[in-house]
């Protein structure tokens, strides 16, 4: 079954070498102004999603949220999430490395899109 969040190699070690310096992670994506609509890292919990957010799955462990707007935009590709060289402008975890996530996206096939499992908001069960 086709995922709707997945992550490159170079990102999963990130995420690693995050959770052994700050514990659980989550990530979020807003579409929002500037760094916004790039992933950002936190934290599990530091950042406070809700309604208008949507899980996409689980990278390295950590939940992906993104904002429900955003995800409409989005629905019909698969995200990839990597790291890129640079500094942002956010407050995510892995900034002060040099580095940030970065998401890329693929078109889900006509076959994929007719098996894709559900996206929950956070108050769902799942």
């Amino acid at each position: 079954m086709p995922e709707r969040i997945i992550a490159t190699t170079a990102a999963i070690e990130l995420i690693g070498k995050l959770q052994q310096q700050h514990g659980n992670l989550m990530f979020h994506q807003s579409g929002g102004c500037c760094d916004g609509s790039q992933p950002m890292c936190f934290t599990e919990g530091e950042f406070r999603t809700g309604q208008s957010d949507v899980c996409l799955g689980e990278v390295g462990g950590c939940k992906f949220y993104m904002g429900r707007d955003q995800f409409e935009y989005w629905k019909h590709t698969q995200l990839i999430l990597d790291v890129i060289p640079g500094r942002g402008s956010s407050f995510s975890l892995e900034i002060p490395l040099g580095v940030r996530f970065h998401t890329r996206s693929r078109v889900f096939s006509d076959e994929e899109l007719t098996i894709l499992p559900e996206i929950y908001t956070i108050d769902s069960d799942k």
